[in-house]
């Protein structure tokens, strides 16, 4: 026999259950569940980040789901640390992700992103789970370039992907599983030169070719995805033509920039956090511009018909509940398989 409606909207979620149970640990017998990234990587699927992600956004649009205030700094180091956070009051889902961007790192063997993700009881402020967040943050901005390419032309089967690095392949990825239709890939690179790595991961599933002139690629595709350091602008305003989807990714603190003058006030604009995207997004050169958060449109809160020659542009910045979302998803998972380390931590 399936459940009622009623009886579904009343049942406590899953996560609230186990909190209960966690709560119930007395303080001395309380133990932490830690996630290193290889435990990470084994839990992650495509098709949950993917739910977690959308759930992020709708909890967003609902008012369930709340981001707190951004910290985002530059280091003497030379490095640049954030943190992200907030909550669902409903779901016991508090936490928080610290993550930064140090490009001394690849001279030591490691990725220049760094991110760790830290959950907590609501209630009483214990920490649960301590995550890393390298992998989550990878997999869950792919995601949500994937959720934004349904702002696409469902008809488009050319794309342009400007950078090669982790989130470029991310992005790419989730870009021909969201949309199979895809066809012909052209990348750019930062040195202007072929990658024959990034072609040998996606020659399977596409034609692939370098750019060797971004604004002809730019001109001869329907979706072009941004995901490089936002050094400037990739490409000139003439070469956007009508009907085409922009994936804005790399602009995630002030001063960055992949979107060259004058494209917003031409394109119909959404974003995951309108504060967040005017503080340290592509809106942040144009804090004027009309916009529209995706969860808006997931939820079904804002109605989203595309005309034929609209151009549309989805600025990503990522927000803590997609963070804490996917972190949750793989508590769960980590829990129900055995898998991490628990160690104890009392309190």
């Amino acid at each position: 026999m399936q459940p009622t409606k009623e009886a579904s909207e009343t049942r406590p979620h899953p996560a609230s259950l186990a909190r209960d149970v966690l709560r119930a640990i007395p303080p001395a017998e309380a133990r932490l569940l830690l996630l290193d990234k290889h435990v990470v990587e084994s839990l992650l699927s495509p098709a949950d980040v993917l739910e977690a992600t959308r759930e992020a956004f709708v909890l967003q649009s609902q008012g369930e789901g709340r981001v707190f205030s951004l910290v985002r700094e530059r280091l003497a180091t030379g490095g640049v640390f954030g943190i992200k956070s907030g909550d669902v009051g409903a779901q016991s889902l508090l936490g928080f992700k610290a993550a930064g961007f140090w490009p001394g790192n690849p001279v030591l063997g490691a990725e220049a992103h760094q991110a760790t993700i830290m959950l907590f009881d609501p209630a009483t402020g214990r920490p649960l789970c301590l995550i890393d967040g390298n992998a989550v943050t990878t997999e869950r901005t792919g995601a949500a370039g994937g959720l934004g390419l349904q702002l696409a032309r469902p008809e488009s089967r050319t794309v342009c992907v400007f950078g090669t690095g982790v989130q470029g392949r991310a992005q790419l990825r989730y870009a021909l599983r969201q949309l199979p239709q895809l066809r012909q890939v052209f990348y750019a690179t930062a040195d202007g030169q072929p990658n024959a790595a990034f072609e040998a991961l996606f020659a399977g599933q596409c034609a692939i070719s370098h750019a060797a002139d971004v604004n002809a690629a730019v001109a001869q595709s329907d979706v072009v995805i941004a995901a490089t350091t936002g050094k400037g602008p990739l490409f000139d305003l003439a070469a956007v033509r009508p009907g085409t989807h922009i994936n804005a990714v790399g602009s995630d603190t002030k001063g960055k920039r992949e979107l060259p003058e004058g494209l917003l006030a031409r394109a119909r604009v959404f974003v995951d956090d309108a504060a967040q995207s005017r503080s340290i997004g592509e809106l942040q050169w144009a804090p004027e511009t009309t916009c529209t958060e995706i969860g808006d449109v997931l939820s079904g809160k804002a109605a989203f018909a595309r005309g034929a020659a609209d151009i549309t542009v989805f600025d990503m910045t990522g927000i803590a509940l997609q963070d804490l979302t996917v972190a949750r998803m793989l508590e769960r998972s980590a829990r129900l398989a055995g898998k991490g380390q628990s160690i104890a931590w009392p309190w």
